[in-house]
Formats: structure tokens, C-alpha cells, sequence
């Protein structure tokens, strides 16, 4: 059978060549293999291959033209054994990036400095500080952004091999920002070793850093700057960059800014500045600025006119803007408008349009107009809450809203109080903006109850007080208030055995008035400055058929003084004082009294003061409070959260003057949560010289610090 095979074969190759003669031939299985093959096939296969055929299959194929193998030239491939590969020559290492023997120490650069980032991260600069003088500026602001910092996750070579180009890249692009454009910055990854059994450390990165020479500034456009003629010396002065400056793109962002914030309010409201454009010449190792201004005319200010003139008119806009029209155009007197406006919360979006009323001639501004675009806010508001106080018991208060009944900015307000120790109802009145930005004209009627452990009151007021007063938005260093107030009140005091005795009634008539003078720099929660206020009511009481004549009279003073970034120290004193009238012709809610969330904390509201056999305190005609407490931010809730350990004390006497025979002292200690409109405040005070009816421990829950 295996000769028969290698007949086939033989037969096979024979007729290959006439199959690339005639491509149109396809030989059949009986062609190659004859009839006496069949009958003897053993013979066949002995006769071998004939002449011919060897030959044949010796000599090359003869392929046509059009076949596809015909431009295929021979391959003739050595047996493996005789086979010889060419030597792979090593790839060349990455320019810039040395690595060291994780054996070895790293190379220290001789005339270098190191400053080591991170266990992971080391750069090295020259040793004269002069060569590169930004340099702890540089390295805080590369720790913020390197990549090696901030996925420093794993003791991993490959890691930090990968994370290291993108810093190189990193240092070489703030090199450039800092005018360096022919810094060098060379890599270097390995490992350090310690001890003599050559224990190998975690591995670390190195750039060795070269700054070269620190380019400048060259030619400076600012394009048709000089348009502003007048006032082109002074915006030329707030663009602080000169030829010779040192290149800093930074500052050309800051000087950009400046520039900007120039022309806004130097009366160019329709001023433009294009992106600056730097041009580097190596050569001369300067930078060419660019920076095209469009001044756009000079202009003061105009009408203001609004879309909504029955809700918020164009004339009480004027009253709420800090301009008047024919002032020079300031950018930042249209902004506060806008934030004004927003301040009402009877607006739910604000836009101000500037146009053209009349063209700038000569040297005569020009004169802009502010059209005002507004959408209305929800203005009903349906709200309360539920709280607190030793001394004062649960109350729970609640309160509907229409912020603009009687246009412009006309409120009415009811509200009611539901508590343990006082009930309430009561209506107000109220107009924001009056005739005046932050002017508040205020009327508000009320009937109230109170028990506390001084006085029970049944009592019906009316109230009117004018104000300018201090806003988040804008805190005023001067804020005052003037009123008018009538009150009729029926009260009795407790006796000596603790007995509430009969009624009495009290028609009090009082002008109060209200002055602060504010340095401090925050109004719910101030760090510096100081404050000084006084508060004067002369008033009128008539009791079963007398009438008397008294002055209510009252001085605050408080000192912030932040100590670090994290603790601000502050203090308060107040004194206060009822001259012309004896104790009884006052009427009991309107004495002196201390203790409390804003007082004496460590003792109950209006706790502190003379007392009745019963330890019942009865007011005074006298006061004086101190307070002292260190308020400590701490790094819980990204710096959130702050402790405020305080001490407090005060006295209240039966004289006009305080005679200091009982000091109450509370101390305790309270948390601050920081919010985006001032600090909760949550305190707990406990009395050092507590009295028969002082409880152990008092809690005061609010809004803001306690002064």
C-alpha cells in the first residue's frame, strides 16, 4: 500500500506542470494512474518515477503572467540548525529620566537643595536661593496638584514610574507659568537603602530641577486703551505690569482682573478686554504682550426702569440703589442693585440690562439707563417652630406671611405663641426700604400673656419703631432706631411666701431709641473689631391714678480678637440703669433683669435679680453683666464644628446704680455648627452660685454667637 502511495505522489507531481500549462485541464484520478497500475500495482510502483517526470519536477513552475504567484520570488530558508539571528539591539532609554540601583543610594545634585514633598516624592533646586526665589510657593502649589500625591495608595515602582511623567510634565508646564520657558527637569526613579543588611526601601521619585534664566516681560499692547484719554493714565497704573517685569502668567490674570475692575468703575460700562495672547522669543528671552482693550465710553448713570411697575416700581428701585442719577457709572453700585433686589426675597430672578440714553460728546460722559427684568417670588409664607429655654420653658410659635399685600415691599404678618409661659397674638406691619435703602418703618399690635417666676402679665401693645438697620448683605458700621410705644398691662408680683397677689395695671407711654457703632467684620459671627451700643427710653407710667417719669437706659460693649486661625477670643460687658422713679411705679416687665441665652447663661431667663422671701426675683433698677469665651474651631466636618467654653456674670440691684452685693457666675460650654448664614448655637451653662430656685444645669438653643 505504501508504495502505491508513492506512486500517486510520483503521478501527482508529474502532472502538476501540465495543470499550469493548461489551467483549463483538471486531471482525472484514472489519467494518473494506468489500468496496469490496478492489476499489478506492486510492479507499477517499482518502475519509480520516468525521466521525464524527474526532471520535471526539478525544474521550476512555470506560472502564467496573470497568476497571482507569478512577481513571487523563491524562498529559500535555511534548515533552523544552520540558522543564525541577528543580535536585538537594547532600546535606548527615555531622555530625561534617570534610574538608580534599588542597592544604591540616590545621587545627591552637590550644588542642589532638597526639599522632600512626601516619603515618595523629592525635588531638588539650586542651592542659591536667588536662582529660584518662588520656591515655597512652588512646592505648596505642585503638592496640591501632583499626581504622585495624590494617588499615593501602594508601594508600587510600576506605579510610580507612570505617575512621575505626568509630574515631569506637571513641573515642566508650572516652570513656564513662572516664566522659566528653558527649565530643565530631570527624573530620577529608584530606592534608598538602610542598615547594614542593605534593606531596601519603598521606592521614590526625584526631579532635579535646572530654571535657567527667568524670562521678562518685552513689548506690551493693550490696544485702544488710550481711547480713555482722561482717565488712561490712571488704568494704565492698574494694569501693574511693566517691560522688565518678570514673566508670571498669574499675574497677567490678576493685572487682567484689575484692569477690568478699573474700568468698571471709573465709568466704562461697556468696556472689553480680549484673552491676552504671550509671544516667547527665546532669542531675546522675553515675552511680547497682547491684550486688546476696548474702552466703549465713558457714562453716568441714568433712570432706572422696571418691567413690573405695580409690584416693585422704577422709583422705588431708585430708592433702594446706591446711586443717583448723574453719577459716574460704577460696576459695583449696579451689582449691589442687583443683590438688593435679590434681598427682598419678593423676586425669584433679577436681571439689569444697561442702554444707551444718550452718547458720550467730548469729554462729557455719556448716559446709560438700567432697565430692570423681574421675575415674582412665592410671597406667602406659612412657617413655624418649636423650641426651648430653662426659664422660659416649650413654646411653640407659628406665623402666615404676604411679603408684598401693599406694594412696594408691604408686609403683614400674623403671628401666634403657644407655650408653657407665654401665649401671644399679634399682627404687624411692616415696609422695607422705606423711603431709603435698609430703612424699615415698623407698626405692630399685639395681646400677650406671661408667667414666669418674676411676674405674670396680661398685656396689649402698640408699637411703632423707624430704623435703619444692619443686613447681611450690607452691615453698617452706624445703625440706629427711633419709636413710639403704648402699652396697658395688668400684672402682679409674687409676695413673700411665693403668692401671686391682685393685678395691678400700668399705662406706660415710652420714645425708645436705639445707636450702634459697628467695626467688627461679621454680623452673626464677628472675629475682630468691636461694637458699641446704647439704647435710651424715656417713658411715662400711670398706676392707681399716679403718674411717673423714668428713663430706661442701657450701654453694650463687645471686643472680638482672633488669637490663630483657629480661636477667636471675645467680651462683653453691659450696664444698665432706671433713674426718676421708685421700683413699684415701674411696672414689673419692665425692670432690669438677667440671665438667660444672651445674659448670664447657667441660670434661667430674668432669673437673676432682688428676690422675695420666697427666692422669686422681683427686677431692678440696675444692672451689670461681663462675659468672657474663647471660641475654638476644630477640624471635625471639614472645620464645621467649633467649642466655645465661656464664663459669665452679672448682677441686678434695687438702686440706680449697681452695687455688685450678689454676682451671679455661670460657666459652661457650647458647640458652633457653621452654616452658610451663620452658626447654630447650642449651650449649656451651669450656675457657680446658684440660688434656692436655680436649677442644676440650664440649655440654650439658637441662631448666631450669644454677642
Amino acid at each position: 500500500m505504501r508504495r502505491f502511495l508513492a506512486a500517486l505522489s510520483a503521478s501527482a507531481v508529474l502532472a502538476y506542470p501540465l495543470a499550469a500549462q493548461d489551467r483549463s485541464t483538471v486531471p482525472e484520478l484514472e489519467d494518473l494512474i494506468p489500468d496496469s497500475a490496478l492489476d499489478n500495482p506492486e510492479d507499477w510502483a517499482q518502475q519509480g518515477v520516468p525521466p521525464e517526470a524527474s526532471a520535471a519536477e526539478n525544474a521550476p513552475a512555470e506560472l502564467e503572467p496573470s497568476d497571482p504567484l507569478a512577481e513571487m520570488p523563491l524562498v529559500d530558508v535555511p534548515w533552523p540548525e544552520e540558522l543564525e539571528l541577528p543580535q536585538v539591539e537594547p532600546l535606548a532609554p527615555e531622555e530625561g529620566i534617570v534610574f538608580a540601583d534599588a542597592t544604591e543610594q540616590l545621587p545627591a545634585l552637590p550644588e542642589g537643595a532638597e526639599q522632600r514633598v512626601s516619603d515618595e516624592l523629592v525635588l531638588v533646586f539650586p542651592t542659591e536661593a536667588a536662582l529660584f526665589p518662588q520656591r515655597d510657593e512652588f512646592i505648596e502649589r505642585f503638592r496640591e496638584l501632583s499626581t504622585v500625591e495624590e494617588y499615593d495608595d501602594e508601594n508600587s515602582a510600576a506605579r510610580l514610574a507612570a505617575q512621575a511623567r505626568a509630574d515631569e510634565t506637571l513641573l515642566q508646564r508650572m516652570l513656564r507659568v513662572y516664566g522659566y520657558y528653558d527649565a530643565q527637569v530631570i527624573r530620577t526613579i529608584g530606592g534608598a537603602v538602610e542598615g547594614e543588611a542593605a534593606r531596601s526601601t519603598a521606592p521614590e521619585v526625584r526631579f532635579d530641577i535646572i530654571p535657567g534664566p527667568r524670562y521678562t516681560f518685552g513689548a506690551i499692547d493693550l490696544g485702544s486703551l488710550e481711547a480713555a484719554r482722561a482717565d488712561y493714565a490712571a488704568l494704565r497704573e492698574a494694569f501693574e505690569i511693566q517691560p522688565g517685569d518678570p514673566v508670571l502668567s498669574d499675574k497677567i490674570v490678576e493685572e487682567r482682573a484689575d484692569l477690568d475692575l478699573a474700568l468698571g468703575e471709573s465709568g466704562y460700562p461697556f468696556a472689553a478686554i480680549a484673552d491676552p495672547d504671550l509671544l516667547i522669543d527665546h532669542d531675546r528671552q522675553e515675552g511680547d504682550l497682547t491684550m486688546p482693550v476696548t474702552p466703549g465710553g465713558k457714562y453716568r448713570f441714568g433712570r432706572i426702569t422696571s418691567n413690573l411697575p405695580d409690584f416693585m416700581s422704577g422709583e422705588h428701585l431708585e430708592d433702594i440703589a446706591r446711586f443717583e442719577p448723574g453719577d459716574l457709572y460704577q460696576r459695583s453700585l449696579e451689582l449691589d442693585l442687583r443683590r438688593a433686589i435679590q434681598a427682598t426675597g419678593l423676586v425669584g430672578s433679577t436681571r439689569l440690562t444697561l442702554t444707551e440714553a444718550a452718547p458720550p460728546v467730548g469729554d462729557e460722559p455719556g448716559t446709560v439707563d438700567v432697565a430692570v427684568d423681574m421675575t415674582k417670588a412665592r410671597l406667602r409664607t406659612l412657617a413655624g417652630r418649636i423650641g426651648y429655654g430653662t426659664g422660659e420653658g416649650f413654646k411653640l410659635e407659628g406665623s402666615w406671611e404676604h411679603r408684598n399685600l401693599f406694594p412696594p415691599e408691604g408686609a403683614l404678618r400674623v403671628r401666634a405663641i403657644a407655650g408653657t409661659r407665654e401665649q401671644l397674638a399679634g399682627v404687624t406691619f411692616r415696609r422695607n426700604n422705606f423711603h431709603g435703602r435698609d430703612q424699615v418703618l415698623t407698626i405692630d399690635a399685639f395681646a400677650s400673656t406671661i408667667d414666669y417666676e418674676a411676674y405674670d402679665a396680661r398685656t396689649a401693645s402698640l408699637v411703632a419703631t423707624f430704623e435703619r438697620v444692619s443686613t447681611l448683605l450690607f452691615q453698617k458700621p452706624f445703625s440706629w432706631s427711633i419709636g413710639v410705644e403704648a402699652v396697658a398691662t395688668a400684672e402682679r408680683e409674687a409676695d413673700a411666701e411665693g403668692n401671686f397677689g391682685p393685678r395691678q395695671t400700668y399705662f406706660v407711654g415710652a420714645i425708645p431709641g436705639y445707636a450702634q457703632w459697628d467695626t467688627s467684620d461679621d454680623l452673626l459671627n464677628p472675629t475682630k473689631g468691636f461694637r458699641l451700643g446704647t439704647r435710651l427710653s424715656p417713658e411715662t407710667s400711670v398706676t392707681n391714678g399716679e403718674q411717673s417719669f423714668y428713663l430706661r437706659g442701657q450701654g453694650d460693649a463687645s471686643y472680638y480678637l482672633k488669637t490663630s486661625d483657629s480661636m477667636v477670643l471675645a467680651g462683653r460687658v453691659r450696664i444698665a440703669s432706671i433713674p426718676g422713679a421708685p421700683l413699684s411705679a415701674i411696672a414689673p416687665s419692665r425692670r432690669l433683669y438677667a440671665g438667660g441665652a444672651n445674659s448670664v447663661r447657667g441660670y434661667g431667663y430674668r432669673a437673676i435679680g432682688p428676690h422675695n422671701a420666697a427666692g422669686d426675683p422681683t427686677g431692678g433698677r440696675s444692672l451689670a453683666e461681663v462675659s468672657v469665651e474663647a471660641r475654638i474651631q476644630t477640624g471635625f466636618l471639614d472645620g464645621a464644628i467649633g467649642i466655645v467654653p465661656f464664663i459669665d456674670a452679672g448682677t441686678v440691684g434695687p438702686s440706680t446704680v449697681p452695687n455688685f452685693d450678689e454676682i451671679k457666675i455661670g460657666a459652661g460650654i457650647g458647640v458652633r455648627y457653621l452654616t452658610g448664614f451663620g452658626p447654630l448655637r447650642f449651650d449649656v451653662g451651669v450656675p457657680l452660685n446658684p440660688g434656692p430656685n436655680d436649677g442644676p444645669v440650664a440649655v440654650y438653643v439658637g441662631l448666631g454667637q450669644a454677642f
